[in-house]
């Protein structure tokens, strides 16, 4: 009898201590918090679901609050190109023929309007925007579409093809306008999102970082100074705008590096140092000014500098001189190496560039070259830079 009630008291124990056990780890439907919901009615077994509350912050990591601070000021823009006026016989039966050839491009869609799309940026409450040239280039009409839904037509207040930039201005009230950043800030390895409306999908955002800075020698533009991201861009995103981690604008994503079309990590934005130059120029005027003074220039490699005995590798070579240019009036000749410009040096022919364009037409600048190893200063009167076709 004793060992029947000792094998009873530790089944019970054994029971009990299951039971506590159970309970301590299954959540029971009273102390639930009030973010979880139980599904199911009558005699069924009720189904428990999680819910996160509805205003929990973001995580350390979202980039939700500069996207939301940009994205209102980044637009669509759409362009449409009229058909080449034809011949008025090419629509008679019996001329057509002749006229079948000559009259139809590659790609030519007959009668039917060209339509593109692009993007662009909100810089001014005065309803400017900053875009890329090849956006609106040659277009018969501009739309623009604002996130918020409202259209508006465009008008070109001018363009900068050595740049690919453009500036168009629209008539609406109350335009979201974004804060331009600092470019010359910028290091590689920041983050950055890339905004615009690739493929006309819609308004989208791209994350990356800056991977290179000052690129040139790519052959896009005349002018180039590339901010380089893995951000995505795709065709569509032109003109749309790169901006950093406080939603301030670094840049106006410009093209991409692709075999196959779409994007590879290998996009170029235009500094918005750059575009703000230009765009000031445009509003002002409706052109950009630069200065000129007719010279072709070549890099100096190792293989030059060895074959003339030169003692440095950097410089730009004057390859060309223009007939009763400014160059060619200042005494400058074939084979001199220009070595500065205005008491600044010149590295490369991308900055010989740079520096000659950003001298005033009609002033006298002072140039500093290198000839048969010896330098010689010589004043420089500026020309006007040819407007590029």
């Amino acid at each position: 009898m004793r060992r029947l009630w000792l094998l009873f008291a530790q089944t019970v124990t054994v029971v009990l201590a299951l039971y506590f056990v159970y309970n301590a780890v299954r959540p029971d439907a009273a102390s639930l918090p009030a973010s979880i919901r139980q599904l199911g009615t009558g005699s069924a077994r009720p189904a428990t679901l999680l819910e996160a509350s509805s205003n929990t912050p973001p995580s350390p990591g979202s980039y939700r609050v500069a996207a939301s601070r940009a994205m209102p000021a980044v637009v669509n823009v759409l362009t449409t190109k009229s058909p080449k006026r034809k011949h008025p016989l090419s629509r008679d039966p019996f001329f057509r023929r002749f006229f079948e050839r000559g009259d139809r491009g590659e790609g030519d869609d007959g009668d039917e309007d060209q339509s593109s799309l692009g993007s662009g940026v909100i810089v001014s409450p005065a309803g400017y925007i900053l875009t890329n040239n090849h956006v609106v280039d040659a277009a018969d009409d501009i739309q623009v579409v604002l996130p918020d839904g409202r259209k508006s037509k465009a008008k070109v207040v001018g363009t900068d093809p050595e740049t690919d930039l453009a500036v168009i201005q629209i008539g609406l009230d109350k335009l979201p306008v974004i804060v331009l950043g600092h470019a010359e800030n910028a290091k590689v390895g920041d983050v950055v999102l890339a905004i615009g409306n690739p493929f006309g999908v819609g308004q989208t955002v791209t994350m990356g970082i800056i991977s290179a800075l000052g690129r040139n020698n790519l052959r896009i533009n005349n002018f180039e100074n590339f901010i380089q991201t893995d951000a995505a861009i795709n065709f569509g995103n032109s003109g749309g705008a790169l901006i950093d981690t406080n939603g301030n604008l670094l840049g106006i994503n410009s093209a991409i590096y692709s075999q196959t079309g779409g994007s590879v990590g290998i996009g170029f934005a235009i500094p918005v140092s750059t575009a703000k130059s230009v765009m000031e120029a445009i509003i002002s005027s409706g052109h950009v000014t630069r200065g000129w003074i007719g010279v072709e220039s070549q890099e100096i490699t190792p293989e030059l500098a060895e074959s003339f005995g030169l003692q440095r590798t950097s410089g730009a070579i004057i390859a060309g001189v223009v007939r009763n240019g400014p160059a060619d009036k200042a005494g400058i000749k074939p084979g001199d190496i220009l070595v500065s410009v205005e008491g600044k040096d010149v590295h490369d022919t991308t900055e010989m560039l740079n520096l000659i364009a950003a001298l005033q037409p009609g002033g006298k600048a002072t140039m500093r070259v290198l000839r048969k190893s010896r330098e010689t200063e010589l004043a420089v009167t500026v020309g006007r830079r040819p407007v590029a076709k």
